[in-house]
């Protein structure tokens, strides 16, 4: 067997349902000898441009039927297609058979994609199942040491230049075939997409009820919440009271439960742009848990928390709904809501008050868009936080409730955007430097937030520090324990640096990036 680089294109078969440029790659293909075989439509459209085209039936003996369910399926050209003409005995056969080779498919499939989009009624969506199409596809795919194959008119100008050097090269023809296995999978997959979705479903969006949103993350962007039938998550959120709903309103209440859920303990997140103002547990033996909770997060940073989101993780009592009424808040979320709560905070006629379903799920996997695409992961998350596991980095081992603010701050830490850096004490937030593109300036923004309360506070950061530097700010401010990662080539620098000021530092062993 020997491999064959050019191939000459003697004999085409065309057979499309986008008829983008078909007449011109048609008379390009006659003007080069080729013969033309085709199929109803497609060889409509070339014979109204004056090209001569020998039907599929005159090929097969067989004359399409089933209203064209039954066109291209016979031997006499799938022989055509497959027929490897680089093993003699394959020639032979053809030869004793009567059947001549292709060198050249052209197929784009039916507009399924399109005719569900369209929301058509089933039996006009199954009429676009097409089986002819892709079978010609791939047969002519499979066999690309042969044959070239088209799937996309904006490939026709390669065709057209491929007449002119005398036939396709055999990497033309292999990058022509991984285009065409490409889109067969993308077919099939949203065939299958439909048909997991029962009779009801008309497109891959319509698997969701669609709320519209006021708008998108700006007024002149429209926008829609779509929800998952069955989800149950911030979607699926009741709304109690208050203004509709915005993109960002959701996104930061979405930001604000992940934040709060973090903690067993009855905590509370106060959210701005998917960011937190402030995070806190309530301190132990509070008399109203969610409501202290709830005071100690406002405080971290009760000027950036105005016009924020509020998330709790346990029932909003009348106590927490008394303070959040004297703040200007644009979302509370919560699992519920004591009756005299609801009350008080509807005297705020523009808060939405949202309360989550039963049964709350956190996304089982993030997803991006990207363009072209989609990034997907596991969520971050912590089920376990245990400073056993820890290394003691420098300086002498911290006490129990130092020990206890170094693991809230690790928690909370997660939910800061990278670079993150977190101050806490108490069980609370009391400084967050978040988003900046290097670690000192998230430091210098935590320190500056915290002010005097910096001085005995604990510090997190979601990842290492790669210079002392960024260290030494917290150092100056008088933070008094640290908790990190760890890694950085420069560890040993950072390490000197905080054991020379007594200071006492964790190293985790992973870090929590939020981008």
């Amino acid at each position: 067997m020997t491999d064959r680089d050019l191939v000459p294109v003697r004999r085409a078969l065309l057979s499309v349902s986008d008829k983008t440029g078909l007449a011109e790659l048609g008379a390009r293909l006659a003007a080069a000898g080729v013969e033309l075989v085709s199929t109803g439509s497609t060889a409509s459209t070339l014979r109204q441009a004056g090209l001569e085209v020998v039907d599929v039936a005159e090929v097969t003996g067989f004359p399409e039927s089933l209203d064209g369910r039954v066109k291209t399926l016979h031997p006499a050209v799938h022989a055509g297609l497959l027929a490897d003409l680089r093993r003699p005995e394959h020639a032979e056969q053809l030869g004793a058979l009567g059947i001549a080779p292709f060198e050249l498919v052209v197929s784009s499939l039916y507009p399924f994609e399109r005719t569900v989009a369209s929301g058509a009624a089933d039996e006009d969506v199954i009429e676009q199942v097409d089986i002819g199409g892709p079978a010609l596809v791939r047969a002519a795919a499979k066999n690309f040491a042969n044959v070239a194959v088209v799937t996309d008119p904006e490939d026709y100008a390669l065709i057209g230049g491929a007449l002119e050097a005398g036939g396709t090269t055999l990497a033309q023809r292999r990058s022509l075939a991984a285009a065409a296995f490409e889109r067969i999978a993308a077919y099939d997959r949203a065939i299958a997409d439909w048909f997991a979705g029962g009779a009801d479903l008309r497109s891959e969006t319509r698997r969701y009820t669609e709320t519209p949103l006021r708008y998108g993350e700006n007024a002149h962007q429209a926008a829609v919440l779509q929800r998952e039938p069955d989800g149950r998550g911030i979607a699926q959120a009741a709304q109690l009271s208050g203004k509709a709903l915005s993109y960002n309103n959701l996104v930061d209440a979405e930001a604000a439960v992940r934040a709060s859920l973090d903690f067993d303990e009855p905590a509370v997140a106060v959210m701005k742009h998917a960011n937190p103002c402030g995070i806190a547990v309530a301190p132990p033996r509070a008399v109203d848990p969610i409501a202290a909770a709830h005071r100690l997060a406002n405080d971290c940073d009760p000027v950036s928390a105005f016009g924020g989101v509020i998330a709790a993780n346990r029932t909003v009592t009348l106590g927490m709904a008394e303070a959040v009424a004297g703040i200007f808040t644009e979302v509370i979320v919560a699992p519920d809501y004591e009756p005299q709560a609801i009350t008080v905070l509807q005297q705020r006629k523009s808060l939405r008050i949202l309360r989550l379903p039963d049964g709350f799920e956190r996304p089982r996997r993030d997803v991006k868009q990207v363009s072209g695409g989609m990034l997907v992961q596991e969520p971050d998350r912590f089920d376990v936080v245990d400073p056993g596991t820890w290394r003691l980095a420098a300086g002498p081992a911290a006490d129990d409730a130092t020990l206890a603010d170094l693991a809230f701050a690790w928690r909370a830490c997660r939910s800061v955007k990278s670079n993150a850096i977190l101050l806490a004490s108490g069980g609370a937030s009391v400084g967050i430097g978040m988003g900046q593109v290097n670690r000192v300036d998230s430091c210098m923004l935590a320190v500056r937030r915290a002010g005097e309360r910096a001085a005995g506070s604990v510090a997190a950061s979601d990842a290492f520090f790669p210079f002392a530097d960024g260290a030494e700010v917290l150092l100056r401010a008088g933070v008094k324990a640290i908790v990190q990662p760890g890694g950085s080539v420069r560890d040993a620098e950072v390490v000197a640096a905080v054991e020379a000021a007594g200071v006492t530092m964790y190293f985790t062993g992973e870090r929590h990036f939020l981008h």
